[in-house]
């Protein structure tokens, strides 16, 4: 293991789950950058994003429990890919600061919760200045001649104090990834808006309403793609535009990719290997229409 680029690693439940296309896309693009995941044994569900508005001391313990779990690992820093999850953790990392609140947290937990772990969303470790040298000398594939849409959520980097990762209202972290691999990135007002989260099931019409929007901005703005780090808003952009079809809210075919995704093929990775074939928009080819890398560009005539 390679200790100066080795994390503790909360995957949380969607990876293993609804969403575990995004957890394999990112075991294959951490193994191909040579980050070292070591997920905390005995995990549990972190509680987002329900369990804190009918019990928010249990939904904090439940974090406690694991930030226990991630300081048995003797790693300073634990890495979650999910947004949902990074902004729970965030929250009791925070709330832990009161030592009247700590305590019932530590009650919960079932022991002394650690408060001085540093806790990263994935997208912040690929903003290292060594890991992006590394992208850029292990880069197989252009995404020269691509149109992302990059789509931050509402829980990634907010409330800010909170969160404490990027621009609350324009962040630019995975902007710079994407050009970094050579994709272009649109400009357009969707980024850090709420898709409806989970509210799926008891509010599906207004989760059609708020990602039909998201998904009308990015389609005005010229994106072939929306690229995300959460899968909450994957699930509701990817799975809903059926939905969304059939309540005359738009109709939309617009790809939603994880940006494991989007970096792993830049590496080098298949689509199977990134789990890209189990979209329910039809993503597959998409990224394959950048410019491999070295390639000869057209001439303007």
């Amino acid at each position: 293991m390679n200790a100066a680029n080795a994390y503790a690693y909360f995957p949380g439940c969607s990876l293993h789950g609804t969403a575990c296309d995004y957890g394999q896309s990112t075991e294959q693009m951490c193994e191909r950058l040579d980050i070292d995941l070591l997920e905390l044994e005995d995990w549990n569900c972190c509680g987002s994003s329900p369990a804190h508005m009918v019990n928010p001391w249990l939904a904090l313990g439940l974090v406690g429990r694991n930030l226990r779990l991630a300081a048995q690992t003797g790693l300073d820093t634990v890495v979650l890919p999910c947004a949902a999850c990074y902004a729970r953790f965030k929250e009791t990392q925070h709330a832990l600061k009161d030592p009247e609140t700590a305590a019932r947290i530590e009650y919960v937990a079932g022991g002394a919760v650690p408060s001085d772990l540093k806790i990263e969303p994935l997208l912040g470790v690929l903003g290292k200045p060594e890991i992006r040298s590394k992208l850029h000398d292990y880069q197989q594939r252009s995404l020269d001649g691509l149109k992302l849409a990059p789509y931050y959520g509402c829980l990634l980097t907010r409330p800010s104090e909170v969160a404490q990762f990027d621009d609350p209202e324009d962040p630019q972290s995975l902007d710079q990834l994407l050009k970094t691999l050579g994709a272009e990135v649109v400009n357009w007002p969707g980024k850090v808006s709420c898709c409806g989260a989970s509210l799926p099931i008891s509010r599906p019409e207004l989760v059609w309403r708020m990602s039909g929007q998201l998904l009308a901005w990015a389609v005005e703005a010229g994106a072939d793609a929306i690229v995300t780090a959460c899968p909450m808003c994957h699930s509701n952009l990817d799975t809903r535009q059926g939905q969304i079809r059939r309540a005359g809210l738009g109709d939309y075919h617009l790809p939603i990719f994880y940006f494991t995704q989007v970096v792993g093929y830049a590496l080098g990775l298949d689509e199977s290997q990134l789990g890209i074939g189990r979209h329910l928009t039809n993503a597959k080819g998409l990224l394959g229409r950048g410019v491999p890398r070295g390639a000869a560009q057209p001439v303007a005539g």
